[in-house]
């Protein structure tokens, strides 16, 4: 049975990986205005963090999350267009693990992404969460589980933990 209850379902852990990873781009915006001698690593460091982190979060959603939306609605536009989001940050997220250093261009990319995901974020919550409440055949507190346990084997393999 689907439950709406706060940090109870498969959106609210999704969502709460949303807020986290805004609060790192936020955290990484403030870094790229530091004049600070070591503040280079420390972006490096943050934005690879970042891209892990919305690398499990789009494996999570495209194997277990949008299938059994997929299966469970009949508009599957909004899925259509996760799936573009998702190919657009990823090779955002392969230039900058490729880039050596943090320089303008990383700044850049970094808030490129940030803007991408802010984008399909608000299409999650405001969309794509609520349609996923609304469908009956969907048990988004036993996905919120399964998420949960592939978001921590994903990590593990990072050498990360969640």
């Amino acid at each position: 049975m689907p439950s709406t209850r706060a940090g109870k379902d498969a959106c609210d852990l999704l969502d709460a990986d949303h807020r986290a990873v805004k609060k790192m781009f936020k955290e990484y915006e403030e870094l790229a205005g530091s004049r600070a001698r070591n503040v280079a690593q420390k972006k490096l460091e943050l934005a690879h963090h970042i891209c892990m982190e919305l690398t499990v979060h789009a494996q999570i959603e495209e194997e277990i999350f949008y299938p059994a939306l997929r299966a469970a609605i009949k508009e599957t536009d909004l899925l259509d267009e996760a799936a573009v989001e998702h190919q657009s940050a990823k090779d955002l997220i392969a230039q900058i693990q490729q880039m050596p250093q943090a320089d303008d261009k990383f700044d850049a990319t970094v808030k490129v992404l940030g803007e991408y995901i802010d984008h399909h974020v608000k299409e999650e919550k405001n969309q794509i969460f609520p349609k996923a409440r609304a469908a009956r055949k969907l048990d988004l507190v036993a996905m919120r589980e399964e998420l949960e346990e592939r978001k921590e084997e994903l990590m593990s393999e990072m050498g990360a933990t969640a």
